[in-house]
């Protein structure tokens, strides 16, 4: 029987332990696919990045048990060669990641002039551009950026006794076999080029340079040069007292190497063009919507500020994500976004709860798929929303392994005062998809929930 649209299936989980054993340093903080989709790299608390390559195998295989290695892949993303998995029909596949490396990116400091501590948690990581059989990687805790290099080795090992030269006497001779191992390599560290948190780094569409945003300032860097940044946004004031907003996100255009994006506390999102400035205070656009007053409470500064944006594919969208609701902006239009999609319209009335155990700070990113056509964002209670772009649909998927008969359930309410009836399922709000990626080119999502990567795909569309 056909799959009807939007009918998400799971296709598996990446890191799953029970919960008796997950601590603090596993739960998963980074989530991002490749320019591929062959590759979905994540970071954890530990200052952990894992590295996932995927597998497909024909039907028929994959019953007789052949798969596809983790290096036939890279070598097929690298060079453009086709995997086994690749000559079958998009419907005769089985999809699946497996762990193809893992390394140690940051490690926990201590800022001796400030009494700081630095986690070594992951707060972002941007595939770049491979080089040759290599791939580049950009990670950064709150005060480092790095970049590493990951690589293929081939090494010869010998294995003794396998061989006995008969014509020797009996002599036993050693024979060699290459063995394959990943590495992992630290190429450039940028270090201090930020006094605050960093927040989000972004790649430039000339696969050169690279903006890092943290609360108060945006640096352009340049990957081959790590002790120099040039400082493009400042927003810092001169008497602290005076600030009113700090700097929450920021992205390049996808195909412009001059504009990029930058979001605030404050709900706005500001385009700037470095050709009009070297300093980009003065943005081109601003895209911001006035508030509503019957919407406006104590809460409304706090959840107002925007956690997420992206650009769309072709540069033409840009969507953002603030604690309540999610937007589809036109870049041709400033006044007003296209489309508003209230994901937690349900607590509006449970703010003060949430404000007093702080998840009203919880941020969640969005993403765009790969013909922009849908786009995506988290939840609580494990659940994360699929919408079409023209809204045409809304899909609400709970991440769990547990089978479900229906792929799509209604959103469940927060517990407490004024709590809905007992058939109504309560909403716990330590399970939350904070992290997701949509694969680039296939209907497959990959979101992250405490130590578990789960990755879905779309049956009903051709492909996956």
């Amino acid at each position: 029987m056909a799959a009807s649209p939007g009918d998400w299936r799971l296709l598996q989980t990446l890191g799953d332990r029970s919960m008796s054993e997950v601590v603090d340093g596993d739960v998963v903080s980074a989530v991002e696919f490749d320019h591929t989709g062959d590759y979905l790299a994540t970071g954890d608390r530990a200052g952990r990045v894992r590295v996932f390559a995927k597998s497909e195998v024909p039907a028929v295989a994959a019953e007789s048990g052949a798969r596809t290695t983790p290096g036939s892949v890279m070598r097929s993303a690298l060079f453009g060669r086709s995997s086994s998995g690749d000559k079958a029909g998009a419907g005769n596949k089985t999809v699946e990641y497996r762990q193809w490396h893992e390394y140690q990116s940051h490690e926990a400091e201590f800022d001796y002039l400030k009494s700081l501590e630095i986690e070594e948690k992951i707060n972002c990581l941007r595939w770049c551009k491979p080089i040759n059989s290599a791939f580049l990687m950009l990670t950064t805790n709150d005060k480092t950026i790095k970049l590493w290099k990951l690589q293929e080795r081939k090494r010869p090992v010998a294995i003794v006794e396998s061989y006995t030269n008969k014509s020797s006497g009996g002599l036993k001779v050693p024979m060699f076999r290459k063995e394959v191992s990943v590495g992992s390599s630290s190429r450039r560290v940028y270090s201090n080029g930020h006094a605050y948190h960093i927040n989000s780094i972004s790649l430039n569409s000339d696969c050169e340079t690279f903006i890092s945003a943290d609360d108060l300032r945006i640096n352009l860097w340049n990957l081959g040069v790590s002790n120099t940044s040039f400082n493009v946004v400042d927003i810092k004031p001169d008497n602290m007292e005076e600030l009113t907003e700090v700097i929450t996100a920021a992205v390049c255009h996808p195909t412009q190497c001059n504009t990029f994006l930058w979001s605030n506390s404050r709900g706005s999102i500001k385009l700037a063009d470095m050709r009009s400035k070297a300093l980009c205070d003065e943005h081109s656009k601003v895209f911001e919507e006035e508030d509503d007053p019957s919407r406006r409470s104590f809460f409304s500064e706090i959840i107002s500020s925007i956690a997420d944006i992206k650009f769309s594919r072709d540069g033409r969208y840009i969507l953002s994500r603030d604690y309540m609701c999610l937007k589809l902006w036109d870049v041709n239009m400033e006044s007003r976004p296209l489309r508003t999609i209230y994901v937690h319209e349900q607590l509006r009335s449970k703010l003060c709860d949430l404000y007093e155990n702080d998840s009203i700070f919880d941020k969640f990113q969005c993403a765009f798929s790969g013909d922009n056509q849908r786009i995506m964002t988290g939840s609580y209670h494990n659940f994360f929303h699929v919408y079409d772009r023209n809204g045409r649909q809304d899909r609400c998927i709970e991440a769990t392994k547990s089978a479900k008969k229906k792929p799509a359930r209604p959103m469940p309410k927060l517990r407490g005062k004024g709590s809905p009836s007992k058939e109504e399922t309560e909403m716990d709000l330590d399970k939350k998809v904070l992290h997701c990626s949509w694969h680039p080119n296939l209907p497959v999502v990959a979101v992250g929930v405490l130590n578990t990567v789960y990755v879905y795909a779309d049956d009903a569309t051709p492909g996956s």
